[in-house]
Formats: C-alpha cells, sequence, structure tokens
C-alpha cells in the first residue's frame, strides 16, 4: 500500500507545483484567469497577493516532496504537509469555493487514508 500512498502524495505535490505556476506566473494570463474564473481587472489587482499564495502552494510541494526523499523516515513530514493541504483546503471551501475541496483537499485526504492504511500494514 505504501507505493500507492506515495504514487498518490507524489500527485498532490505536483497539484500543488501547478497551482503554484498558475498563481506566481500565469495569474493575469489568459490560463490563469480562466482556472481561477477572474476578469483581467481583478486579475491584475490581485496579482500581487496570487503570488503570495502560489508561494505557499510551492512550500507545501517542497514539503510533500522532501517526505517522499525521506522514503520510510519521512513517515511524519508527510504526515504533517498532508494535513497541511487538507487544511488549506477545507478553510478555501468554506471561504472562497466548494471545488477547492474536490481539487485541493480530497486528494490530500485520500492520499492521508492510503498511507495511515500502509503504517497499520507493517
Amino acid at each position: 500500500m505504501t507505493p500507492l500512498a506515495n504514487i498518490l502524495i507524489a500527485l498532490v505535490a505536483l497539484l500543488h507545483a501547478y497551482f503554484l505556476a498558475l498563481e506566481m506566473f500565469l495569474w493575469t494570463a489568459p490560463t490563469g484567469r480562466r482556472v481561477f474564473r477572474t476578469t483581467p481587472e481583478f486579475a491584475q489587482a490581485s496579482k500581487a497577493l496570487a503570488a503570495n499564495q502560489g508561494l505557499y502552494n510551492g512550500f507545501l510541494a517542497a514539503g510533500l516532496v522532501w517526505g517522499l526523499a525521506l522514503g520510510a523516515d519521512g513517515l511524519h513530514v508527510k504526515l504533517f504537509f498532508l494535513g497541511c493541504v487538507i487544511v488549506a483546503g477545507v478553510f478555501g471551501a468554506f471561504t472562497v469555493s466548494r471545488r477547492i475541496f474536490f481539487v485541493q483537499a480530497l486528494p490530500a485526504i485520500a492520499a492521508l487514508v492510503l498511507l495511515l492504511l500502509s503504517i497499520n500494514v507493517r
């Protein structure tokens, strides 16, 4: 079960690297505006806030990659960063859009469940 958990964790990390790119570099571009459903005016006015948010998503991705790189010794790192992703996704769902729960929190919840199941299998 651990390889499957690690694959899902890697996918969550890749999602957050994608969010980083969208928020830091593509926020005002047509791609970023389409994904986040913003107008050119709003995107321009909120560019600095989006870049800050993208940086945080990058930290989440880096933490998950760090946990994966540590192998079995990275269990607590993976648990911590998956928990951070879940909290961020739930908060975003309540404060911005329910869609955030499905895009951000749900994949992390699935990865966390698989990771916890792999602990009990050992």
